[in-house]
């Protein structure tokens, strides 16, 4: 992984500041601690902070091509990119280093934007072209790797966070009224958008190119491929279980591809359990596995860590995670995350990175995707059972087939008929393309109640729901039940927020490279084509995946009831003396930046105080206010000025085009 950045001349010869360039390395200087560099000519700039995983001697960049006519920056992994090399030395391509960087920037030079249809990885890249004057940018398929962008004036910047484009910027940025309905919509932007106005990012699956002239094209490359529900045809179990365990191995293989050691996740969970079991078991038996430990037994698993340590022998390191850590760094999760969030469970991953990078470890395996992917969550599930329901919205019998899948919050009686109200929701009409999402969203919306008048105001009569309908596939409505959740899903929650807040932002956060085999795209491209019936046996999640796993993890964890991830809210924030909560969300503060209403962000404080516990909606709305208030106190409140004298950078100065 690495830290990319850029700025390019539109229609403007000015030259560009070298001083900026170090600026927006050093800002980034966490995704890539290991060195620095740049390529700088009449009309871009190009930086790069690298974190040295492949060729850690002769690697660095920026990369060039054999006549220095093309010239990339890249932050990622291409996993294939042995095989790709041979292929393109057998087509006349001379190397002089053994990267996957150099590998690309040869394969563009055959196949131009086609070349992304054969990268099996994790990326974001820019590739200059200093003789057509062209500027191209990519993105990974799922979103994996973050790239953003902004067009100024006469000039358009690029980067691999935010922050690096806010630090060359003359002002502040200010939020963006939409982004926001958004973000307390669905917990993330929509693709392509961001919590800053005028600040975009490239969606996943999307190439965009740009020149000096200042035309500009943004395109998608891959879309997820699920299909009608016409065209899914059956196969047997054995064959599909065949076939995904194949793929997997495969995509673990390769995400073992590196010059440093490669560590694994532990939380004693299906995913990272199996996951981890056929790292030990087929190729590596000195695995190391990390894991996390929580003060609150209601959200520790280490019990189950210790039953797959046991189980597979690995040398483990487990991080403590007590209220008062998660309350301490939440400050820093959100300024490695760049966007408001709605709980701690970031603040956990970002405390087990640093213990990764403690004990000297660079690169890391995650079980991130594979609900996504094998059709792990509840909310599956409950999208099945409400169907169901739909077809008899009177009945007493099937509403009570979501006690199968939340038994913990309907096991008070007096709450039940609330309960299956909540449930209810958009039971009538279960063609509704957001059928499966319509209750979790109609819930997050209500967190829109602490906006302030001024701010509902500048949101108008915009509705994020009406937005993503517009954006979906043309045969959206006859996919399955089940495959519409799993695009919803992975389209809002997985690439917007766990890919994201939870995955690369906590890992990078600490220089630590995460890598997720689950989604790799030939294994998405295969269970998009499973029917549904086998990804959600009756109500038994990832059917296939516990098939794939069955004789290599233990029968406690294989059947084991699926248990979300999350960390304490409330009692991380109340009495921490480190985040200055009562300054953050106080009137003054809260007035200053503009979003919510002061009266009712001081009575949810002062309920947090009184009370030991809060409700589900009261803790995200505590989750969501005070990290927008961290967000705004970051990066709008304070302009942070920086030191340019970076003595460890390298830069590639190119004046041929000077008269």
């Amino acid at each position: 992984m690495c830290g990319i950045s850029g700025i390019l001349n539109l229609k403007d010869n000015t030259p560009i500041s070298p001083d900026k360039l170090r600026v927006m390395s050093f800002v980034l200087n966490h995704r890539g601690p290991d060195e620095a560099g740049a390529y700088l000519d009449d009309y871009i700039g190009l930086a790069q902070s690298r974190l040295s995983i492949i060729d850690l001697a002769g690697g660095s960049q920026p990369i060039h091509n054999e006549d220095k006519s093309l010239w990339i920056i890249f932050n990622g992994e291409i996993f294939n990119y042995p095989e790709l090399r041979q292929e393109l030395i057998q087509l006349g391509h001379k190397f002089y280093t053994h990267t996957d960087t150099e590998v690309i920037l040869h394969l563009y030079e055959e196949k131009k934007e086609k070349c992304l249809d054969v990268l099996n990885g994790q990326f974001a890249f820019a590739i200059w072209n200093s003789r057509t004057k062209e500027l191209f940018l990519a993105r990974d398929r799922v979103g994996i790797i973050p790239l953003y962008f902004k067009l100024d004036h006469n000039k358009f910047y690029f980067a691999s966070e935010l922050k690096a484009i806010f630090s060359v910027q003359n002002g502040s940025p200010s939020f963006d009224a939409i982004g926001f309905d958004q973000i307390f919509t669905f917990w993330t932007n929509l693709p392509g958008d961001t919590p800053f106005k005028d600040y975009k990012e490239i969606p996943p699956a999307h190439y965009l190119n740009i020149s000096f002239d200042g035309k500009f094209t943004l395109k998608s490359y891959w879309q997820l491929p699920f299909r009608k529900e016409s065209d899914i045809k059956d196969c047997s179990v054995t064959e599909i279980t065949e076939q995904a365990a194949e793929l997997l191995t495969d995509a673990i293989k390769i995400r073992l591809r590196a010059d440093v050691p490669v560590g694994s996740y532990l939380s004693g969970g299906l995913d990272s359990s199996g996951l981890t079991a056929i790292v030990k078991k087929k190729f590596n038996n000195e695995l190391r596995t990390f894991g996390i430990c929580f003060e609150e037994d209601s959200f520790d698993e280490s019990s189950f860590q210790r039953i797959m340590v046991n189980h597979l022998q690995t040398n483990h390191s487990e991080v403590f995670a007590r209220n008062s850590d998660i309350g301490k760094y939440f400050d820093d999760i959100i300024y490695f995350g760049e966007r408001p969030v709605f709980r701690t469970a970031p603040a956990p991953l970002y405390l087990l990175s640093k213990k990764v990078r403690e004990e000297n470890f660079k690169v890391v395996l995650t079980g991130e995707g594979a609900d996504e992917i094998f059709g792990g969550y509840n909310i599956f599930k409950e999208a099945k059972i409400r169907k169901f329901w739909s077809h008899n919205p009177e009945s007493k019998l099937r509403s009570k087939l979501l006690k199968k899948l939340y038994p913990y919050i309907f096991k008070d009686k007096r709450l039940f008929a609330t309960l299956e109200t909540f449930f209810k929701t958009g039971i009538d009409e279960p063609e509704n393309p957001f059928f499966s999402h319509v209750v979790r969203w109609s819930n997050n919306s209500k967190l829109k109640n602490f906006f302030s008048d001024e701010f509902r105001e500048t949101i108008k009569d915009y509705n994020a729901v009406d937005e993503f309908l517009l954006k979906l596939p043309e045969d959206f409505d006859q996919w399955e039940t089940l495959s519409k959740a799993q695009y919803l899903e992975i389209t809002t929650f997985m690439s917007g927020y766990l890919l994201s807040s939870q995955g690369d932002r906590m890992a990078m956060g600490n220089s630590v490279e995460l890598r997720v085999p689950y989604l790799d795209h030939r294994l998405i491209e295969f269970m998009s084509s499973v029917p549904a019936k086998y990804k959600i046996f009756g109500l038994n999640e990832k059917y296939i995946l516990k098939k794939v796993f069955k004789d290599l993890i233990p029968k406690e964890i294989l059947h084991r009831a699926k248990n979300p991830y999350r960390a304490p809210i409330r009692n991380s924030f109340i009495d921490n003396t480190e985040l200055m909560i009562d300054e953050l969300l106080g009137e003054t503060l809260i007035n200053s930046a503009g979003i919510f209403n002061p009266s009712k962000v001081k009575l949810l404080l002062q309920k947090a105080k009184k009370s030991d516990s809060l409700s589900e909606l009261d803790n995200m709305a505590l989750a969501g206010i005070l990290s927008t208030q961290l967000l705004y106190r970051h990066f709008i409140a304070v302009k942070k000025i920086f030191d340019t004298n970076n003595q460890n950078f390298k830069v590639f100065i190119d004046k041929r085009t000077n008269t």
